[in-house]
């Protein structure tokens, strides 16, 4: 593992005009971790209030990157944030985590790290998308989605595996010297319309290593993730449909109400 620090993870944030999305995250894991850890939060030249109160916090670490000229912003500006805070990871476990994702359980890093177990083949820990909505919602949904019910019918081809299943970069575990010793990178195939980290997901499992899936439910316990909250908070750069915004801003209000999120909210000693 050559000269990675053992027993320790580094947990990075891409921080990009959410000021209250990104306090509430650091927020949350100094309050929940137990397990040995240090945070890179990698500013992707956000010029605004986020990165005056990143530049205030002296338990992270800040790393502040800069576009270059001509550089596609939004999905392609994350994956690039997190390549950038792999490049410093010194630790042997890295954990990737949006900024609008906050720990609600206690020792949760030890939980997820514990999926690893001994078994230094598996080099993937996560999960799909988590939906705050109820089960019988979701099970309607998936019951209803007629374009996958047709697609699999018919077995159109998916060639670059934009329909094939990868554990989300929302909060996903990885082992660092994994990673580098297969030169991967968050931001392959972004120019053939991939998320990030999605076929990184492919590789590892293509190459034959093992990854565990955890299914949304338990993921769940462990965090909650408001799904598109930085566009939504940034309408004069991102563009959503109108329905997809007004379910945001229903999640963003059920999870800044609930007593956990409160709690951390008025805890202003968590930021020293």
């Amino acid at each position: 593992m050559s000269n990675l620090i053992k027993g320790k993870a580094t947990i990075c944030i891409v921080n990009y005009k959410t000021l209250d999305f990104t306090r509430l995250c650091l927020r949350s894991i100094r309050k929940f971790t137990k397990y040995p850890y240090e945070v890179i939060v990698v500013d992707n030249d956000s010029q605004d209030e986020s990165l005056k109160y990143l530049k205030s916090l002296n338990w992270i670490r800040l790393v502040e990157r800069r576009a270059a000229a001509n550089e596609p912003g939004g999905g392609y500006a994350h994956a690039a944030g997190l390549d950038l805070g792999m490049e410093n990871c010194i630790t042997e476990f890295f954990i990737s985590m949006h900024s609008d994702t906050f720990v609600r359980k206690d020792n949760w890093l030890k939980d997820l790290i514990y999926y690893f177990g001994h078994d230094e083949s598996i080099v993937c820990v996560g999960s799909g998308k988590i939906e705050l909505i109820p089960k019988w919602r979701i099970l309607l949904k998936k019951a209803t989605d007629f374009k996958t019910f047709k697609r699999k019918i018919l077995r159109e081809p998916d060639p670059v595996g934009k329909f094939r299943y990868y554990n989300r970069t929302i909060c996903s575990l990885y082992r660092t010297d994994i990673l580098r010793r297969e030169r991967l990178s968050f931001l392959m195939n972004r120019d053939k319309g991939l998320t990030g980290g999605k076929q990184l997901y492919f590789e590892l499992v293509d190459r034959g290593y093992k990854t565990v899936e955890l299914p949304p439910s338990v993921m769940g316990r462990f965090i909650y993730h408001l799904a598109h909250a930085t566009q939504v908070v940034n309408p004069q750069e991102f563009t959503l449909r109108r329905k997809t915004v007004s379910k945001c801003h229903r999640y963003i209000n059920k999870v800044m109400s609930s007593d956990i999120i409160k709690s951390i909210l008025e805890d202003y000693s968590l930021d020293e």
